[in-house]
């Protein structure tokens, strides 16, 4: 049985591993730990390059103890595309774009999923629910097809019609929710204990952060074990950026990678923007944006992240920072990256956006070596209806009055 444990990062709280470890009673989020020391003493990094190139290849760094409970689909071990026009621009060392976009499903929610729901079959769980903006509720629908559990997704109302059917198509019971991502979650809290649904929603469980934590380690790979200047992320509920401070962390305290940690950039859109306004207001703590948000329905439109608190504590002790981009400005780096032969999702474009911004402003460096990541492929956010009979509720007492 694998060494695994939960630790809270506020109050520093050590608990035994639970499929339903999230956050802490103190409000802290619950990440897993791993007996770095024995594994540091009986293997290598060296191993690692042996094995097939997905996200598995990193089993010793992950929580699943039963490798026949791995549900995969091929995800991870994605392109890490260099820039070199826009290096030369810019005055950069290096500039790369991981490109989550070829993942199954079209996102790095795969990661996650793979990781969440290898977990779930660990248990006697049938039954998984997912509250999200869109691209988890396609990778979770697809993932429990394929590990053979019901899925079901619960999206707010302007969730795009292509991700929307694209959860229909691999057999999930979608509904539409009258409200935000956060309104959604709601739902699935309602109906969890009455339904039997494990909450995979973020920070509701530990898998999704470990999956996602394999893009940081396969960046320090495909880098040859260095670590870049910075980090520029699409920050929504932010599991995609703890992941990847974590990854670079336990990489350092094993010692198979080289140089400081990166500063770590969260961007967001304008109209949603509460990591933000936390870092530019040199706030303690995160304050939610509230229900009157105007950015559109992407990934980063996350009015309450809930390890919230964690993602400032990351941005602040890496030196990082924290920028908004309005929606004129991710359109024309769509178009840029376009041009590059990316296909660019609203949040990979506002991560370009917030590279050009930061750029301008100084924040990023000539000679520095900077890593971005595309998160999505832009062609889940073609405009396309939303597929008929998809239930519209806002609440768990609507969705109980349908079934």
């Amino acid at each position: 049985m694998k060494k695994r444990w939960l630790v809270c990062t506020d109050c520093r709280s050590s608990f035994p591993f639970r499929y339903d470890g999230g956050m802490c009673d103190c409000g802290g989020a619950l990440l897993v730990q791993y007996d770095l020391e024995h594994l540091k003493k009986e293997s290598s990094r060296d191993v690692w390059r042996k094995r097939p190139s997905t996200l598995w290849r990193y089993h010793e760094l992950l929580p699943v103890s039963d490798t026949n409970a791995i549900v995969s689909l091929g995800e991870g071990w994605t392109p890490l595309i260099r820039m070199s026009r826009w290096e030369k621009k810019l005055g950069l060392g290096r500039l790369w774009v991981k490109r989550e976009d070829q993942n199954p499903t079209g996102s790095f929610k795969a990661r996650g999923f793979s990781v969440a729901l290898s977990l779930v079959r660990e248990t006697p769980a049938s039954k998984v629910a997912v509250n999200s903006n869109g691209n988890a509720a396609s990778a979770l629908a697809a993932y429990a097809a394929r590990a053979g559990l019901q899925a079901f997704v619960f999206v707010p109302r302007d969730c795009p019609g292509m991700i929307v059917e694209e959860s229909v198509a691999y057999g999930a019971h979608a509904y539409l929710v009258d409200g935000l991502i956060h309104h959604a979650g709601q739902v699935v809290e309602d109906g969890k204990g009455e339904m039997g649904w494990r909450d995979l929603g973020t920070a509701k469980e530990p898998g999704r952060v470990e999956g996602k934590k394999t893009m940081g380690l396969e960046l320090a790979e495909q880098l040859g074990w260095k670590m870049p200047d910075v980090v520029v992320y699409p920050t929504g509920g932010g599991s995609g950026l703890i992941g990847i401070w974590k990854a670079l962390l336990e990489l350092k305290q094993l010692g198979w990678a080289e140089g400081d940690l990166p500063r770590f950039v969260a961007v967001q859109e304008t109209g949603c923007t509460p990591v933000v306004d936390a870092v530019r207001t040199k706030a303690d703590r995160l304050t939610p944006a509230g229900d009157n948000t105007t950015s559109k329905p992407t990934g980063v439109r996350v009015p309450n992240p809930p390890a919230g608190n964690l993602i400032l504590s990351i941005i602040r002790e890496t030196g990082g920072t924290a920028v908004a981009v309005t929606a004129e400005e991710m359109e024309k780096a769509a178009g840029q990256m376009g041009r590059e032969g990316i296909s660019a999702s609203p949040e990979g474009s506002a991560v370009w956006a917030g590279l050009l911004r930061l750029h301008e402003q100084g924040e990023i460096r000539a000679g520095e070596q900077v890593a971005l990541f595309n998160t999505a492929h832009s062609l889940k956010y073609l405009p396309w209806p939303t597929p008929k009979g998809v239930p519209i509720i806002r609440s768990y007492a609507d969705y109980r009055s349908l079934i």
